[in-house]
């Protein structure tokens, strides 16, 4: 079953038409990662699908419904945004961007249920809590912005270039624990430079330039795929 359905979206900023009729589908239970270079439109359908920019056209189903124009209530829906560049409280510690992402959650005891699953995946932030985000380590920041996400128990989680300007070992570790929630029932959609890494933890990719999709397939095959290595993945 499809847990999101994307036909013929549309984005517009102005007269710049940064996303051009694309069609795809994540299925529950999937890793999906759409990939392509700087500028191809990529974080435009993130934040389109959070609610953050509004479509000019095409139409967004989740596991079957229109999907609803304001972010609250997309994330009520079940659909949670990890933003490019983490976009923490960096004023708040760790506890209270934690907190900030259980905001529309009111039963105590599974929010501090939430709050103990993301030390199971991220055991550091149990040891960070008292401290503020601003002064966390890159690794660390996105480790919490994944757990904010996370904290607003989604069925649905986008992520937005979730290994920028992170070590290699780091990427490894971010890599795994995405794995790791779509193994816990998570469906998750990603969009990522680190094109060939997210590929081969993927179900099925899609390849994004200027706005269109120019080509889609099993992950670990587009990864393997000369052509797109060529083109797209530096190989």
């Amino acid at each position: 079953m499809n847990a999101l359905l994307v036909e013929d979206l549309n984005v517009h900023y102005g007269t710049i038409h940064a996303v051009q009729g694309v069609s795809f589908s994540v299925n529950e239970g999937e890793i999906v990662s759409i990939v392509g270079s700087n500028g191809a439109g990529k974080s435009t359908i993130m934040w389109t699908l959070a609610g953050v920019v509004p479509p000019s056209g095409g139409r967004v189903l989740i596991k079957g419904n229109p999907l609803p124009s304001k972010p609250h209530e997309i994330v009520a829906r079940g659909l949670a945004l990890v933003p490019e560049r983490r976009r923490l409280f960096s004023a708040l510690t760790v506890r209270e961007n934690l907190i900030m992402g259980a905001y529309r959650r009111r039963d105590e005891e599974s929010v501090k249920a939430e709050m103990e699953r993301c030390f199971q995946l991220f055991p550091i932030l149990r040891e960070r809590l008292g401290q503020r985000s601003g002064t966390l380590s890159g690794g660390e920041q996105q480790m919490l912005a994944i757990s904010r996400a996370i904290m607003s128990d989604p069925k649905i989680l986008l992520l937005d270039e979730p290994t920028l300007g992170l070590a290699p070992l780091i990427v490894e570790a971010v890599m795994n624990t995405i794995i790791r929630i779509r193994d816990e029932g998570v469906t998750v959609l990603m969009v990522e430079q680190n094109a060939t890494q997210a590929l081969e933890i993927s179900d099925r990719g899609y390849i994004l330039e200027a706005g269109l999709f120019v080509k889609t397939g099993p992950g670990p095959e587009l990864a393997m795929d000369p052509e797109i290595r060529r083109a797209y993945l530096g190989g």
